[in-house]
């Protein structure tokens, strides 16, 4: 089905035609179109078009009012102020533009006509270690930013560039080689380990690895030679590193898995994954002269970078001692992601505070030619993840908290809140209900925070049934299909002839504004936009809840269309909370 026009694009399109048909003289003028409290929408402009064309702003906007066609869209129009156009939409035509998002399965959203091809950065945790609350945000956030792309048409290449490369596995493949056993599973255990048995053998391991490297010289020269057997592709030494690769997947897959999130394998590559390319990547920055050798290191300056000392600080691509820099696999990666995969966009979810990296790297590449200005590359930056005493989350040992005591501990809270509410859940239930709710509830804390943006995190809040929380938004959800399973032979139906009361009018009116919100969050990267359009819609729909009379309503056509006004709002609750990764369950 064709896209749905917002009620606000109609109304500005009219406006416009309008302008033009009053004021040709205008030329290109368009009218500034917000919603308001007085009316419906606001028009202004008048005032700056007065002083452009040397008239009276109200009498030029009492002229586009005379202009404006009586279609049945506008019920009303007042000019107040300088010009100001206070503009009422008829009810007939809040119901009807409804009543065609209902009849689509996207609820109107369009699919772009034109779509590009988007690489996207996230989810990129170090092989062989554990998983931290440092990792959340990255992982939730991109994933979010695919969904929201995908849906609204976009080609969405996800990468996770996992760490998986450097000197420590020349420690941890030496110290395998030399115990064999410790990565084999015990005795009794599937034939593929759980996630976190997986991360308890590599703890263990690198422990003992860690210990033995720094009380013993010899065996500190053996793991050295044991990288450079690495680097250079030795068949043995690539075997062990796979393994821990493999380990540390079952590991990831299982936490992402809590996360409610889809990795795909081929879709993770890591640092590794780019070793092919480094010494062409560096090979063509010398001769380029993008790059020049300083203190036998590849180097690549800018004049507006430089250390507190005011020298300049350079972009290392290649170190003085041969090896390769980040810098070097972020550049190799843009090469690919560009020309081999044809991305229009590559998009970083990485923390901010490597902005300074990435700013340096997306420069070189545009010197390089591998970015070019049809080729957009962002960082998206997010903020730190703090306790309640606003600092870095830490445990209160001090020490960084894992993912996985974050996340369960967010489920055994949401259980005890889902428990206090449920009437006829038995205890499995109540177990999928509060995986469903505390991840949820984790997730959207994340989402509804601006990314650049550091974030408290306190369970007690985030699994509150009132305020801006995803529990809100999914009770919301579980009361509207309650409604509707007990509406028995009563359907959902649109009454275009009907009057709107105010809280239905204002859902109804906030429903439309579900594409607009989309395209604007798909165009800048802005999740929590949608999070905060969740909100209020299951804000209007309480208050419309406590004021409207669903199936007690004066008669069955006020009942089928205010079931109608449920069933849209479950629609695109559903619809949007999916868009940001959340559950919703259908009885809480």
């Amino acid at each position: 089905m064709a896209s749905v026009p917002s009620l606000a694009s109609s109304l500005h399109q009219r406006l416009a035609d309008a302008l033009t048909a009053a004021l040709p003289q205008a030329g290109a003028a368009d009218p500034l179109l917000r919603r308001s409290d007085r009316a419906d929408f606001q028009a202004n402009g008048m005032l700056a078009l007065a002083k452009k064309l040397g008239g009276n702003p109200r009498e030029l906007a009492a002229q586009v009012v005379g202009q404006l066609p009586a279609d049945g869209l506008i019920e009303g129009v007042e000019v107040s102020g300088p010009g100001f156009l206070n503009i009422t939409v008829s009810d007939r035509a809040v119901t009807e533009t409804l009543a065609a998002r209902a009849a689509d399965d996207r609820l109107g959203v369009p699919v772009a006509a034109e779509p590009g091809t988007t690489a996207i950065d996230y989810a990129q945790p170090n092989v062989a270690k554990e998983m931290h609350v440092g990792h959340l945000r990255s992982a939730v956030i991109g994933d979010a930013v695919v969904r929201i792309l995908e849906f609204t048409g976009e080609k969405v290449v996800r990468r996770h560039h996992i760490g998986d490369w450097g000197t420590q596995f020349g420690m941890l493949i030496q110290y395998l080689i030399e115990h064999p056993h410790e990565l084999d599973h015990r005795a009794g255990e599937d034939a593929t380990a759980s996630g976190e048995q997986a991360m308890s053998n590599l703890n263990r391991l690198y422990k003992a690895s860690r210990a033995l490297f720094d009380s013993d010289e010899e065996f500190k020269e053996r793991s050295r030679r044991r990288v450079v057997a690495l680097q250079a592709g030795d068949e043995e030494t690539l075997r062990l590193w796979q393994r821990f690769v493999d380990e540390s997947k079952l590991y990831f897959y299982s936490v992402f898995g809590k996360l409610d999130m889809d990795i795909r394998d081929e879709d993770v590559v890591g640092e590794s994954g780019y070793n092919h390319m480094l010494a062409d990547t560096c090979r063509m920055l010398e001769e380029s002269g993008v790059a020049v050798r300083s203190e036998g290191a590849l180097c690549v300056f800018f004049d507006d970078v430089k250390g507190p000392d005011g020298k300049p600080t350079p972009l290392i691509v290649q170190k003085s001692d041969g090896g390769f820099g980040y810098a070097a696999t972020d550049l190799s990666a843009i090469r690919d992601r560009v020309r081999n995969l044809g991305c229009d966009t590559l998009l970083y979810v990485v923390d901010a505070r490597q902005s300074l990296h990435f700013k340096m790297v997306f420069e070189t590449a545009r010197r390089a030619g591998w970015l070019t200005d049809d080729v957009k590359a962002v960082q998206l930056g997010f903020g730190t993840v703090l306790g309640k005493d606003g600092k870095p989350f830490k445990t209160r040992e001090g020490e960084t908290v894992r993912l996985v005591d974050l996340l369960d501990e967010a489920v055994e809270r949401a259980a005890s809140v889902v428990r206090e509410k449920a009437q006829d859940l038995t205890e499995e239930e109540i177990a999928e209900r509060a995986a469903q709710v505390g991840i949820g509830a984790v997730k959207y804390a994340d989402l509804s925070t601006s990314a650049g943006r550091d974030y408290v995190f306190d369970l007690d809040r985030m699994v509150s049934l009132n305020g801006d929380t995803s529990v809100y938004l999914q009770y919301a959800y579980a009361r509207v299909q309650s409604i509707l399973r007990k509406a028995g032979d009563a359907a959902p139906k649109a009454h275009a002839e009907l009057p709107l009361a105010p809280a239905e009018r204002a859902l109804a009116l906030h429903l439309d504004e579900f594409a607009e919100t989309l395209a604007a969050v798909a165009g800048t990267y802005e999740p929590h936009k949608l999070a905060a359009y969740l909100y209020q819609l299951a804000s209007a729909y309480t208050t419309f809840y406590d004021q409207c009379p669903v199936l007690k309503a004066e008669t069955p056509e006020l009942v089928e269309q205010r079931l109608f006004l449920c069933d849209m709002t479950a629609r695109t609750l559903r619809q949007g909370m999916e868009l940001l990764g959340l559950r919703t369950p259908e009885r809480l």
